[in-house]
C-alpha cells in the first residue's frame, strides 16, 4: 500500500470508501467473462491450409482474420499454402496443420484409407460444377460427348462420372478421348481447342469465362444424379486435433462462420478483402465470382456449414459402387456439425 494512505482513518471514512471501492469493482466486471479472458489471454496459434490459391472460396478466411473474428475468438491463425509434403488430408490428419480446405471426395478417399480426418464444415450447401463446354460446340448432353475430347485432372473419378453420365444418355464411353491437362488455364484450353470439354467449377471458371465473352454450356452435377451433389469444398481438422483441442476446433468455426455471413450480407467488401489477399488475381474476376458465390454459401440451409448424414453416406455409395474406394467408410465419422454456431 502507498505510505500516503496508510494513516489511520475514521470509521466512517473507511466504511465509505470501502462502498466506493466496492461499487467500483462491480462495475468494471466485463459483461462476457469468457470473451474477456479470451481477449486478454495470449492468442492461441493455428494454421488452416488452403487446396488452391486464394479464391473466392476462401473468402470468409480472409473476412475472419482482416475483421478481426479471429483475433475476438483468442486465435492467431496463418493462412498458409498447400504443400508438397503430403496431401492436404494426411498433414492435416498429422497435425502439421490444424485445418486445411478439402472436398468431401478427398475426405472420402482419406477415410477409405485409413487416414483419420474429418470434415467439420462445408463452404457450399451445393456443389457448383460441372462438364463445361463453348457453347458454339453445341454439347448439351452425355452423348455429345462422343468423337470429343476431355480434358481433366487425372482423377479415377472423372472418368467414372462421364461413363455414368454418357451410359444414362445412351452414349458410348469408347469414343471419347480422355486427356490430362493438369494445372492449365482450363478456359483457355477450350478456347483454343485443344479439348472439346471439361470439369469446371463454375464459380471460378465459369465466371472467367464470362469476363472473357466465351459463352459456355454447363451440365451441372447435381442435375445428373443427386448423389453427385456433394459438399465441395469443406474444411477439415484431424481427429486427434478434434479430441484434443475441442474449444480451438469451436472457436476456430465460430470466427469462420462470423467472416462467411459477413461474405454472405456483404459481398462487395467481401470481394475487396479477398483482392487485397490475392495480388496475382483479376480483380474484376473475384469481384464477380463473389457476387455469384455468396449466396450459395448458405443457401437454404438453416446455418452455414451445415452437413447432411445423407450426403455423405450416399456420396460414399456411388464411390464404392464404382469401386473408387475398396470399402463403405463410417460416415457419421466422416464430418460432424458439432462444433458449428447454433443456428
Amino acid at each position: 500500500m502507498n505510505k500516503k494512505f496508510a494513516k489511520p482513518l475514521s470509521s466512517i471514512v473507511v466504511l465509505t470508501l470501502s462502498v466506493l471501492l466496492l461499487l467500483a469493482g462491480c462495475s468494471s466486471q466485463p459483461t462476457n467473462p469468457a470473451a474477456s479472458q479470451a481477449a486478454q489471454a495470449k492468442p492461441v496459434k493455428a494454421t488452416v491450409m488452403l487446396d488452391w490459391t486464394p479464391n473466392t472460396n476462401h473468402t470468409g478466411l480472409y473476412v475472419a482474420k482482416e475483421k478481426g473474428y479471429f483475433a475476438q475468438a483468442g486465435l492467431d491463425v496463418n493462412i498458409v499454402q498447400p504443400s508438397s509434403q503430403g496431401t492436404l488430408e494426411q498433414l492435416v490428419a498429422t497435425g502439421k496443420a490444424d485445418f486445411g480446405i478439402s472436398a468431401q471426395e478427398q475426405v472420402t478417399y482419406a477415410r477409405a484409407q485409413g487416414v483419420p480426418v474429418v470434415s467439420i464444415a462445408t463452404i457450399l450447401q451445393h456443389n457448383t460444377s460441372g462438364f463445361a463446354s463453348l457453347a458454339s460446340k453445341n454439347i448439351r448432353t452425355a452423348k455429345d460427348f462422343e468423337d470429343k475430347t476431355y480434358g481433366g485432372w487425372g482423377l479415377p473419378s472423372e472418368t467414372a462420372m462421364v461413363k455414368a453420365l454418357m451410359q444414362r444418355d445412351n452414349g458410348d464411353f469408347n469414343k471419347v478421348k480422355m486427356i490430362n491437362i493438369g494445372d492449365t488455364d482450363q478456359i483457355a484450353t477450350l478456347t483454343k481447342g485443344d479439348i472439346d470439354f471439361t470439369w469446371i467449377f463454375y464459380g471460378w471458371e465459369g465466371i472467367q469465362a464470362e469476363l472473357s465473352n466465351k459463352p459456355l454450356n454447363m451440365i451441372w452435377l447435381k442435375d445428373v444424379d443427386p448423389a453427385l451433389d456433394n459438399y465441395t469444398p469443406v474444411i477439415v481438422a484431424g481427429e486427434q486435433m478434434i479430441k484434443d483441442k475441442p474449444e480451438v476446433v469451436r472457436q476456430f468455426l465460430k470466427a469462420v462462420s462470423e467472416g462467411y455471413s459477413y461474405a454472405i450480407q456483404h459481398p462487395e467488401d467481401a470481394a475487396n478483402i479477398l483482392i487485397k489477399n490475392a495480388p496475382e488475381a483479376d480483380p474484376n474476376l473475384i469481384k464477380k465470382s463473389q457476387a455469384w458465390l455468396s449466396p450459395r454459401y448458405q443457401a437454404e440451409a438453416p446455418r452455414w456449414g451445415e452437413q447432411k448424414a445423407s450426403v455423405w453416406q450416399n456420396y460414399a455409395k456411388w464411390l464404392y459402387d464404382r469401386k473408387l474406394i475398396d470399402k463403405m467408410i463410417d460416415s457419421g465419422k466422416a464430418f460432424t456439425n458439432e462444433f458449428l454456431p447454433k443456428a
